[in-house]
């Protein structure tokens, strides 16, 4: 079929550009460093190391040129068309796409896929907004050290950039809402999640709630709040996820949004206008590539005739800390609340004796 495919700015989305692969790009420059940082545990002395975020970012920039250009031949030997350029619904199945030069162009297609991402969440706290603070976008592309970066937000995207950040230098602290982090783990989890930070010298605060922030990232910020009064150099934002879905014409479209403003579609991943489907994190799937990737093909086989649905899916995912955490189907806390009865097998790492030889018995 004749397909057209409009994209903003990254060229094979978010995961090769901004999120997934950069940031694990960093996290093993980080890993390496600690192995320089701690090298007299292996019986290796070194007199001085230094830290050159500019070369840690260069190795990042080049690993996403690299992929940028995998996904432009992947377009090219598809023959479908690669449009750069903001598109918006003007009608039903209608889109106007503008260039960057502001140049305009108008298409119809019998069937239309949603895939807009989404973003990080920069709430309305006052004084937030105005401090600049960094996501993980602009947090991959620092090019120093920064002296002592507050976190907000004790999930994934926290956990990760605290533990990288504090393994390049840097006075990290790390500011979680609610009463523990990763809090929808369990909590055996969330206890080896956070002994694992304090193991690195990571400050963490739980059940705090910021009220106020002041200043400026990459200068001086401060957070205040109740119990909470802060001041580090750059502050991180990592308290959630928006979906894309705002200012892009659906209700032209007919395509209609759920309370938390995702795209609404059903199990087959149709939204409420026909010919419209939606994928990946603004149709409120799991905001993991692969949970992306599996919507793909969820919405392929349905074209071609296929009843492939999205419920039942057993969603797997991976944290890349140091160890990381990886968990598929349901957690002990899950099926406990669902009346599920299981059997629980635990084996502390000690246990694997190959852990001893690489001095990494965490976990």
């Amino acid at each position: 079929q004749r397909v057209a495919v409009i994209e903003r700015q990254w060229i094979g989305g978010s995961c090769p550009n901004i999120a997934c692969l950069p940031s694990k790009n960093l996290i093993h420059s980080a890993k390496v460093a600690s192995y320089f940082f701690r090298s007299q545990e292996f019986g290796i002395s070194k007199d001085s190391v230094k830290i050159d975020m500019a070369a840690v970012r260069a190795r990042k920039r080049q690993m996403v040129d690299d992929l940028a250009d995998v996904h432009l031949a992947n377009f090219k030997s598809s023959g479908a068309e690669l449009i750069m350029g903001c598109g918006r619904f003007v009608g039903a199945k209608t889109l106007e796409v503008t260039s960057a030069e502001g140049q305009s162009r108008l298409l119809r297609g019998k069937i239309i896929v949603l895939s807009t991402g989404s973003r990080a969440a920069v709430d309305d706290t006052p004084g937030l907004a105005e401090a600049n603070p960094l996501t993980h976008i602009e947090a991959l592309e620092l090019d120093h050290i920064p002296e002592h970066l507050l976190i907000l937000g004790g999930g994934y995207i926290g956990l990760e950039f605290a533990q990288a950040m504090r393994r390049f230098g840097s006075r990290v602290t790390l500011v979680e809402r609610n009463q523990r982090l990763a809090h929808r783990e369990d909590e055996d989890v969330s206890q080896a999640l956070l002994e694992l930070c304090q193991g690195e010298g990571i400050e963490v605060l739980t059940g705090a709630r910021v009220s106020r922030v002041e200043g400026k990232s990459g200068q001086s910020v401060r957070l205040h709040g109740s119990g909470i009064d802060l001041q580090g150099s750059h502050l991180l934002v990592a308290s959630g996820r928006l979906p894309n879905t705002k200012g892009i014409g659906l209700e032209a479209a007919g395509v209609e949004l759920t309370e938390r403003g995702h795209v609404k579609v059903n199990e087959r991943l149709e939204t409420t206008a026909p010919g419209v489907w939606a994928v990946g994190d603004c149709a409120g799937s799991p905001h993991f590539t692969h949970a992306a990737f599996d919507d793909f093909r969820i919405v392929r086989d349905n074209l071609a005739g296929g009843q492939r649905v999205t419920t039942g899916r057993q969603m797997p995912f991976c944290l890349y800390t140091d160890p990381e955490l990886a968990r598929v189907g349901l957690s002990e806390t899950e099926a406990k609340a669902q009346g599920i009865p299981y059997r629980l097998s635990k084996i502390p790492m000690t246990s694997a004796l190959r852990t001893r030889t690489l001095s990494e018995t965490r976990g």
